[in-house]
């Protein structure tokens, strides 16, 4: 796959953070066109403090100012992707400390993820939870293997799911199957996950990492710019920009580039474009 199987690989940033709880890392690494940031604590599932996010939040500044066409979000271990907020942490929080601080943060690095200019896929390999779940929400598509459980379990700990969930998961599969999700605490499986479109798509087994990368080809195979500004269309279509004015903006501004050039060339002769992000 030429996306995803670079000459070389650049380590372009990597934090490390130490809690009570063991150390933890975030690395960002540069393939190609292709950035993936990797959390990296699967002693713990992948549980996510207040340290991890910020750890996160610098990789995703970094991934930002990159030139970086895609990014994959990927977690180390088998067992799970994420198993959301680390409970530990945030148990010993203050009412004021919770609303302060724990949803504030989980609010403001998701809501950075989501807002990157490149797509964004989340490999979900394993639980995706609470959290975990809302990280992955975060994302523009999700690719699971074929043990992705994914849920929202906060009911059963008194509390809701705070971190983008409930916007998130209902703008993906609709509000009576958010409300299911919430309310019964359901972890659904990956084929049921898939039909509900929560995934885009379900590997084989062992075969997570051929599955994202056809879909990373696919998408790199398509002008950059083009990719990208469409992303910031759907998701102001999301929250009620008129489409009349944005796209025709849009379609302005990559009617000028270098690279809708190529397109239309490559139409009228029959050929694969070979785009330029220029």
């Amino acid at each position: 796959m030429t996306a995803t199987t670079p000459t070389e690989e650049h380590r372009m940033n990597s934090t490390d953070v130490h809690t009570d709880t063991g150390r933890i890392a975030v690395s960002y690494t540069h393939e190609g066109r292709v950035a993936t940031v990797l959390i990296d604590r699967p002693r713990k599932l992948n549980a996510l403090t207040l340290e991890l996010l910020d750890a996160l939040y610098t990789e995703l500044r970094a991934v930002e100012h990159s030139d970086a066409q895609l990014v994959l979000l990927k977690t180390a271990g088998e067992k799970a992707f994420c198993v959301g907020a680390d409970i530990t942490q945030f148990a010993d929080f203050t009412p004021v400390q919770m609303w302060k601080r724990w949803i504030a943060e989980g609010h403001r690095v998701f809501n950075f993820l989501a807002q990157l200019r490149q797509p964004t896929i989340a490999v979900v390999d394993g639980i995706a939870v609470g959290g975990g779940l809302e990280l992955a929400l975060a994302c523009d598509l999700r690719v699971g293997g074929p043990g992705a459980r994914l849920g929202l379990p906060e009911t059963s700990l008194g509390t809701i799911p705070g971190w983008g969930g409930t916007e998130r998961l209902t703008n993906v599969i609709g509000a009576a199957r958010a409300k299911e999700l919430i309310f019964t605490r359901r972890q659904l499986d990956a084929e049921t996950a898939l039909a509900w479109g929560l995934l885009t798509a379900v590997a084989e087994r062992d075969g997570i990492d051929a599955a994202t990368d056809e879909l990373v080809d696919r998408i790199l195979e398509g002008s950059p710019a083009a990719v990208q500004v469409s992303k910031q269309l759907v998701d102001a279509a999301a929250v009620g920009a008129p489409s009349a004015i944005l796209e025709a903006l849009a379609s302005g501004f990559t009617a000028s580039t270098h690279d809708f050039a190529i397109g239309v060339t490559a139409f009228r002769n029959k050929t694969a474009p070979i785009f330029t992000n220029s």
